[in-house]
C-alpha cells in the first residue's frame, strides 16, 4: 500500500508497528434508514439542549444582574465546561455497562434537577457546583450522541451526518436562547421551564422502537497519547475550538449585558451565531467530505477570525454587528464536526466510542481555559476584550490547521469531482490557493487527507 492508495469509505488505523490496518466497512445505511435510527435522538437531544440554552443565558444575564464580580462569573462559565471534563470520562464507562438510552435518562434527570436548583439558589458558590454538573451531564449526552452516531455511519457520509448532529444542537441551544426573552430572569419561572423541558427530551428516546441504539460492548480503550498518534490534528483542534467556543458562547450574553443592550437585543444578540450555523454549517460540513478536511476547517476558522475583527468596527448593536455574529456562528460551529470527523476517519471501529470521549474531554478542557482568559481580558481591556479573544482562537485554529497542511500537504481533492457537493466545489479555488499552487492531477481516484500517520507510515 503506498501514500496514493484510495481509502476513501473504508476504516483504517496504523498498529504500534506504523502499519496500516484497512477495515472494509458496509457502505452504511441509506437514508431513510438513517432517519428511522436517529430522529428520536435529534428530537430528544434537541429539547434537552433548549432548556440547556434557556438555562445558560438566564445565568448569564442574572450573575449580571446579581452584580457578581468578573471572576464569579468566569468561574461559573468555565465551571460548566469543567464538568466536560468529567461527564465524557464518567459516561464512557457506563455506555459499556448499561447502555446508552439508560445513560441518557439519568443524565437528563440529573440536569433538570440542577436547573431547578440553580433557580432556588442564585448564589455564586451554588452555581458553579450546580453549572459543574449541567456541563457534566450535557458532555455525557454528547459522548451518548456522538458513539450512537458513530457507529452507524461510514467515513464516506460522517461529515455530512455529523453536521446534521451540529445543526440540531447549535439550533436546538439558539432556541432556548432566543426564548430567554420571554422570561424575567430574576424570577424562577424561566428556570422551571427550562427543567420542563430536559425532562421532556427523555420521552422520544426512551419509547421509540425504531430508534433502538447500536448495540455496544465494552468500549476499546483509547488513551490520549495513542490517539495523538493516530491524528494529532484532531486533538489539537478540538482543543482549540474548544478554547474559541467555551469563550465566545459562554460570554455572549455577558458581552451584551455590559455593552448596553436590552434584554430582548440581548436575546436577538445570542441567538445570531445560531442562525449563521443554520445557514451554513451542513455546507460546509459537507464540503469536508470532498475537500480536504484540513483545508475546509483553515478557510472556516480565518473567515470567523475577520467577522470577529468586524465587530471592532460595527460594535454589537444594529444589523452589521448582528451579521458579525451570524458569520462567525456560521463559520466556527462546524470546526468541531470538522475536527471528529477527521479524527474518525482515521480511528479503528472499534475505538470510536473512546475516541468520540476523548474529542469531547479535549474539547471540554478547552472550554474550561477559555471563558477564564476571556473573562480577564474583559476585565482588562472593557468590552472590546471578548472582540479580541474571538479573533485571536480563530486565528490560532486557521494557523495550526494551515501548519499542518504544509507540513503534510495533499492533494485538495478527497472525492472525484462529480461526487464533491456543491459547496466543496465553491471552497475548490480558495483551498487550492491555500494548497500554495501545489500541482493538482485529475484522475478517476480521489486521495484521503493525510494526518501524521503518513509520516508513520513512511517508516521502515
Amino acid at each position: 500500500m503506498n501514500d496514493d492508495d484510495h481509502l476513501h469509505g473504508d476504516r483504517f488505523a496504523l498498529t504500534d508497528a506504523g502499519h496500516v490496518v484497512v477495515d472494509d466497512l458496509e457502505p452504511g445505511p441509506a437514508a431513510p434508514s438513517l432517519i428511522w435510527a436517529t430522529w428520536a435522538l435529534f428530537v430528544g437531544l434537541g429539547m434537552m439542549l433548549i432548556g440547556a440554552g434557556l438555562f445558560g443565558t438566564l445565568v448569564g444575564v442574572r450573575s449580571q444582574l446579581d452584580g457578581f464580580g468578573s471572576l464569579a462569573i468566569g468561574l461559573i462559565v468555565a465551571a460548566y465546561y469543567g464538568g466536560f471534563l468529567l461527564g465524557s470520562r464518567l459516561t464512557l464507562r457506563l455506555l459499556g455497562s448499561v447502555g446508552h438510552i439508560r445513560v441518557y435518562t439519568a443524565l437528563a434527570s440529573m440536569l433538570a434537577a440542577a436547573i431547578v436548583t440553580a433557580g432556588l439558589l442564585p448564589e455564586p458558590v451554588a452555581w458553579v457546583a450546580l453549572r459543574l454538573t449541567a456541563g457534566m451531564c450535557v458532555a455525557g449526552q454528547y459522548v451518548v450522541a456522538e458513539s450512537w452516531l458513530n457507529q452507524i455511519v461510514s467515513n464516506r457520509g460522517r461529515g455530512r451526518l455529523l453536521s446534521i448532529y451540529t445543526v440540531v444542537t447549535v439550533v436546538a441551544y439558539g432556541v432556548g436562547q432566543l426564548w430567554f426573552t420571554r422570561f424575567d430572569p430574576t424570577a424562577i419561572t424561566g428556570f422551571g421551564v427550562a427543567a420542563i423541558c430536559v425532562s421532556v427530551a427523555v420521552t422520544p428516546v426512551a419509547l421509540s422502537e425504531e430508534a433502538s441504539p447500536p448495540v455496544l460492548a465494552k468500549p476499546a480503550a483509547l488513551p490520549l497519547r495513542e490517539l495523538w498518534r493516530i491524528a494529532p490534528t484532531g486533538i489539537v483542534t478540538s482543543l482549540l475550538v474548544g478554547v474559541t467556543h467555551g469563550s465566545f458562547i459562554g460570554l455572549g450574553a455577558v458581552y451584551a449585558t455590559h455593552a448596553g443592550l436590552s434584554i430582548g437585543e440581548i436575546g436577538v444578540f445570542v441567538t445570531m451565531p445560531t442562525l449563521g450555523s443554520l445557514l451554513l454549517s451542513v455546507p460546509v460540513s459537507s464540503a469536508s467530505d470532498g475537500v480536504d478536511r484540513r483545508l475546509v476547517g483553515a478557510l472556516a476558522a480565518t473567515v470567523a477570525a475577520v467577522a470577529a475583527y468586524g465587530l471592532t468596527i460595527t460594535g454589537p448593536a444594529g444589523w452589521a454587528g448582528l451579521g458579525c455574529m451570524a458569520l462567525i456562528g456560521g463559520m466556527t460551529y462546524p470546526l468541531y464536526s470538522i475536527a471528529g470527523a477527521y479524527t474518525n476517519d482515521w480511528v479503528p471501529a472499534d475505538k470510536l466510542t473512546a475516541a468520540s470521549s476523548q474529542l469531547v474531554l479535549l474539547y471540554g478542557a478547552g472550554a474550561f481555559i477559555g471563558p477564564n482568559i476571556g473573562s480577564a481580558m474583559m476585565g482588562a481591556m472593557g468590552d472590546v476584550g471578548y472582540v479580541w479573544m474571538t479573533v485571536a482562537t480563530h486565528a490560532a485554529i486557521a494557523s495550526f490547521l494551515a501548519f499542518r497542511l504544509v507540513q503534510h500537504p495533499t492533494s485538495v481533492r478527497a472525492k472525484p469531482w462529480n461526487e464533491i457537493p456543491v459547496a466543496g466545489r465553491l471552497l475548490y479555488l480558495p483551498a487550492t490557493a491555500v494548497a500554495m499552487g501545489r500541482r493538482l492531477r485529475p484522475q478517476r481516484r480521489a486521495r484521503l487527507p493525510r494526518d501524521r500517520a503518513d509520516s508513520d507510515r513512511r517508516r521502515p
